[in-house]
């Protein structure tokens, strides 16, 4: 098991698999870096070496009281890719993952980076404010938080369903799926979450994107009930330098796992063009 003992003694867990260009991928609330195993498991069999970490607060890695928050996140990130040394780099975030990659370049820089990937990803900002009235309310977020506090167990499990979209017709429900789900949020510790709920909720990372200037694919689903893509994909595109936006219809947030064949392939193709 690799772990990286950071500045402020936290350790953070990695995964390191395969050979060739590096793709280094952050994961989303409240999950850890198995959430990309499909990802993972595509591109190191395709000529890739793949990096993918618990945030500090998840998985395997330490459980701090402190630094859960997204500046520190990407500054476990940095120290994660010049430990490793890495560079030509593609980065890629889905969700909460989405906003630390985008803090990352923001804070910095894109010297270790030649392409970015958000998918179902938190920027612009979520929260509704009067620069942002397309946002969410701070109650659905309050809300969250005392779920979390109350019973996280059950709060996990029931968010499973319409972060998979197993809630719409049609879809076919996984039950290991929802148990991966649960157990990967249990791993996280409470205070770690119930940080991160602030993290992804209230960072704005508008101007992190307006200094995200490589290439930049942007994924997600028009069926995201956890980020709505009217007021996250949509609008990053916009702000970004050089970005596309591809929309999966129908797809949820939890695109990587109930459509890993086509973001796989999508990865590929873009990685390679």
């Amino acid at each position: 098991m690799a772990t990286l003992v950071l500045k402020d003694g936290a350790e953070l867990f990695y995964k390191d698999w395969g050979s060739g260009r590096p793709v280094v991928f952050s994961h989303g609330w409240p999950l850890n870096a198995d959430a990309w195993d499909a990802q993972m498991m595509y591109l190191a069999a395709r000529g890739y070496r793949v990096i993918a970490h618990d945030r500090r607060g998840h998985g395997r890695s330490s459980q701090p009281w402190a630094g859960n928050e997204m500046n520190r996140y990407a500054d476990d990130l940095a120290e994660l890719i010049d430990c490793l040394d890495l560079k030509d780099a593609v980065l890629v975030g889905h969700s909460t993952g989405g906003g630390e990659v985008a803090r990352y370049i923001g804070r910095h820089g894109t010297g270790r980076v030649a392409k970015a990937v958000l998918i179902a990803a938190v920027p612009p900002l979520m929260l509704k404010t009067p620069a942002n009235p397309g946002g969410l309310p701070l109650s659905v977020f309050d809300d969250i938080r005392k779920n979390v506090m109350q019973n996280r167990s059950q709060f996990f499990k029931d968010l499973a369903t319409p972060f998979y979209g197993f809630n719409r017709a049609g879809a076919s429900p996984s039950q290991g799926t929802v148990d991966a789900f649960w157990y990967a949020g249990m791993q996280c510790s409470i205070k770690g979450a119930y940080d991160c709920i602030k993290a992804f909720s209230e960072t704005d990372f508008t101007d992190d994107l307006k200094k995200m200037n490589v290439a930049t694919l942007v994924l997600q689903g028009d069926d995201d009930q956890i980020v709505p893509i009217d007021d996250s994909g949509r609008l990053s595109v916009e702000i970004v330098p050089d970005g596309r936006l591809k929309v999966y219809p129908g797809a949820p947030h939890g695109m990587c796992t109930t459509h890993a064949d086509q973001v796989n392939a999508d990865l590929l193709a873009f990685i390679e063009a």
